[in-house]
């Protein structure tokens, strides 16, 4: 074959092989800006052409957090929950008003804006929504805060393509939008890169925030975590502030909070750190009353991978043990919308029992981390669902599993 009709072919199949059609970009930019003398953020949609959405509406809530729309094209409110955006042709824009602390009725918060700072979810300042996209358009989203005068930062659990721009890109939704912490203000924060993703730990100044010790046991903990989790994110961002925020911990996208008293690991041996780690990386979530499977894996991974780093001997794993048995002691159920401390505890117990009943059946070949893997590639797990993936695992029943606690 001579020289040319190589070429030919190769063009040939290159244009056989490219995609049938590509879809049109169009930007959607998202500009925030805080007012902390007034508890709000301002936040703006900016479309780059309205033509590409027939419209998005929006499930505002019913707590009143949202007010002053103002839009391009036509902005309707059927009720105080929903409000519905039909942009319109050509550069069209939607702004409103939020209101950022969250009080949660005991005096703390788990959102909150000071002179100084805010800490919060970027899923309140973009409500969910649903997106009615014009076929073959894809939106590119972009997040841009402007930081009151002497606020000096902003960090998101996004990529960085700016001072204050971020890149958001979630290839699980159609829109885009904000999720996961953000922390924005006169800030404290260290860095480090374990396995392939960039780690934030980031407080407010003169919020007791031990970043130094947070990174030093993820440090220790992250090769045994990569084992069982095969999927890790591009970044994690770990905020913390003191009181009066919620003393504990919230996971989010790529992700968490952790009040800043709270110890890295607990007198009961438990991590709440890695805790709030298992559910960013494992991202399980449950149905049909199973909240026992997301709750029992992040704290039976919040023992196990301390244990694996070598920072539990047995016999501290044993004494753990026999206080989660004291714990659960009265609980004869595990299912339900909501785990309890004691529920959990027990639902460990029995994920402890399975890993052993799982490595005896299978002569060492499997265990509980086959099964998270497993629970992880569903887009919901039911209790259903995790005796079936427990018993293929070790080829054929359970009789840890066979319990009248997951009835």
């Amino acid at each position: 074959m001579s020289a040319r009709s190589q070429l030919l072919l190769s063009s040939l199949l290159l244009t056989l092989s490219a995609p049938l059609w590509a879809a049109k970009r169009v930007d959607l930019d998202y500009q925030v800006r805080f007012l902390p003398e007034s508890d709000q953020a301002e936040v703006s949609l900016l479309l780059e052409k309205g033509e590409a959405v027939r419209s998005l509406r929006f499930d505002l809530g019913n707590k009143g957090y949202y007010s002053d729309f103002k839009a391009s094209g036509s902005w309707t409110q059927d009720d105080p929950a929903h409000g519905t955006w039909t942009p319109g042709n050509g550069k069209a824009s939607l702004s409103y008003k939020v209101r950022v602390s969250h009080p949660r009725g005991d005096g703390r918060f788990d959102a909150r804006m000071t002179p100084d700072w805010a800490l919060l979810r970027g899923d309140d300042l973009v409500p969910s929504a649903r997106l009615d996209l014009v076929d073959g358009t894809e939106l590119v989203s972009r997040l841009e805060f402007d930081l009151p005068k002497g606020w000096q930062a902003v960090e998101t659990g996004w990529p960085r393509v700016g001072k204050n721009r971020f890149r958001i890109d979630n290839p699980e939704r159609l829109f885009d939008r904000p999720t996961g912490w953000v922390l924005a203000g006169k800030l404290g924060s260290r860095r480090a890169t374990l396995g392939s993703t960039d780690v934030t730990v980031s407080a407010p100044v003169g919020e007791d925030m031990r970043r130094m010790d947070i990174l030093t046991l993820l440090t220790f903990v992250w090769p045994h975590a990569q084992e069982v989790f095969p999927r890790e994110p591009d970044k994690l961002l770990i905020v913390g502030a003191k009181d009066p925020m919620w003393r504990g911990g919230l996971s989010a996208p790529n992700s968490f909070f952790m009040h800043s008293a709270r110890p890295l690991v607990s007198e009961n041996g438990t991590s709440s750190l890695v805790h709030e780690l298992v559910h960013v990386l494992s991202r399980i979530k449950d149905t049909d009353r199973s909240d026992w499977i997301s709750e029992g894996i992040a704290e039976y991974y919040a023992i196990e991978l301390v244990r694996r780093a070598g920072g539990m001997s047995d016999d501290r794993y044993e004494a753990i043990r026999k206080q989660l048995r004291q714990w659960s002691g009265k609980v004869d159920s595990l299912r339900g919308e909501r785990a309890s401390g004691a529920v959990t505890a027990r639902a460990v117990l029995l994920l402890q029992d399975l890993d052993k009943e799982i490595r005896l059946r299978t002569d060492g070949k499997h265990s509980m981390d086959d099964v998270t893997r497993g629970l992880m590639r569903l887009n919901k797990a039911s209790t259903k669902d995790f005796v079936e993936i427990s018993e293929n695992i070790m080829g054929g029943a359970s009789d840890v599993l066979d319990t009248k606690l997951l009835r």
